[in-house]
């Protein structure tokens, strides 16, 4: 006698059973130097969601140095999902996942880090249920492999140097990403010339000055920069400050890119961002955006204006970084490569096996949902409430001395 295999449920019928949600504070392997400060952890919140077939699916909303970057913290992400948006999801139509982010719009005004973890863990429960990667519900993928960028944030000029070499030499990265912007305008373009100077022209460079110059100070230093080798400029000013990156937008020669970052989270923002002229590429990041399905449509933006699309990391474990390859993977037009090394910086993970880098590209998973299994144990491990931890003040100031 022969049995057959049970068909999956319709995506129609499957609706959302229950949500769950923690913090995880995990070590990094080294101290992350951003413009604002240091850290030396991450803290991701992640959910866990359950269909009414069984199925259960993985969402990830990481910050940097707790409310640093934006208005949202790990405490605000769990408060908002466990109050809020677990409520006006939960007995829903999982596969439906526009209505999903209208129900959380209207019981949540904001909140796209929060949202953009909800809606992760129902695509990636969904795809799970049909036994199929997540991609194939956003469109289908594009590209096999993304080229990985890797951030040189020690801030010691000798350090990175020593870093990118070992890169280099396991075929890792071959693209990186320099932070600066802690240091008067001088020492970042000594900093950066130095590491340009040892590479020789063997890897390309990107400097993100995440918010921290003036236009009068961009438009001194940036062309410095360029003659030291460096191609691609991420928000050199402050998020509200688009006149000054539309000129230097417009003032650049043809060797180097302006890459907006935080001042491109919404479609909206994309669209003005896009009629201005303001900037060359978008940066990507689902967490800013709100989640999957805006990415797409922000990227969208970006196709029809002419304007690239570079994947961004809010330094994610594996469980974030999969699901942003799985919507990177499907977006068409001029791509400058993506930075999904958050897993690489963690002294650990919390899934059974990484996405394999190979000849200095990330592999995109194939594998049902988001392509990565879930160690529950190790959930367990870095849980903060296991601990009974609270909340923890980061002073950013004090770390960036």
């Amino acid at each position: 006698m022969t049995t057959s295999a049970i068909a999956p449920t319709p995506a129609s019928n499957l609706r959302i059973d229950r949500i769950e949600a923690r913090i995880l504070d995990i070590p990094t392997i080294r101290p992350h130097k951003f413009s604002f400060g240091s850290i030396s952890r991450q803290s991701p919140v992640i959910v866990k969601l359950w269909l009414s077939d069984g199925a259960c699916g993985f969402g990830e909303a990481a910050t940097i140095g707790g409310p640093s970057w934006n208005e949202e913290s790990p405490e605000s992400i769990l408060l908002a999902i466990n109050n809020y948006l677990a409520p006006a999801v939960t007995g829903k139509e999982a596969g439906r996942f526009e209505q999903l982010i209208k129900h959380m719009d209207v019981a949540c005004k904001g909140n796209r880090f929060a949202k953009s973890a909800v809606e992760m863990a129902a695509i990636d429960a969904v795809a799970r249920s049909l036994n199929v990667p997540a991609y194939q519900l956003l469109g289908g993928k594009v590209h096999e492999s993304l080229p990985l960028a890797w951030t040189l944030a020690s801030g010691d000029s000798a350090k990175d140097i020593e870093e990118a070499e070992r890169m280099l030499e396991i075929r890792r990265h071959r693209i990186f990403k320099l932070k600066i912007g802690a240091r008067a305008p001088e020492g970042d373009v000594a900093h950066v010339s130095r590491i340009a100077r040892a590479l020789n022209g063997r890897a390309s460079m990107t400097v993100d000055i995440n918010q921290a110059w003036d236009g009068n100070t961009a438009r001194r230093y940036v062309p410095e920069l360029i003659d030291a080798g460096v191609t691609l400029f991420e928000q050199p000013v402050a998020q509200w400050n688009e006149e000054a990156l539309a000129q230097l937008t417009a003032t650049l020669p043809h060797t180097a890119l302006v890459m907006a970052d935080e001042t491109v989270c919404s479609p909206q923002d994309a669209m003005r961002l896009a009629r201005n002229k303001a900037c060359h590429v978008f940066s990507l990041k689902i967490a800013k955006h709100g989640g999957l399905i805006r990415t797409r449509a922000v990227a969208a933006i970006a196709n029809a204006a002419d304007i690239g699309w570079y994947g961004g990391t809010m330094l994610e474990t594996s469980v974030g970084s999969a699901a942003s390859a799985q919507v990177f993977s499907t977006l068409p037009g001029a791509h400058h490569n993506c930075e999904l090394f958050g897993p690489q910086l963690l002294v650990d993970d919390i899934v059974e096996q990484r996405m394999e880098l190979k000849d200095f590209e990330l592999v995109l998973p194939d594998g049902p949902g988001f392509g990565v299994n879930v160690v529950p144990e190790r959930l367990e491990r870095f849980d903060r409430a296991r601990e009974g931890l609270t909340a923890v003040h980061v002073d950013m100031g004090r770390a960036a001395k």
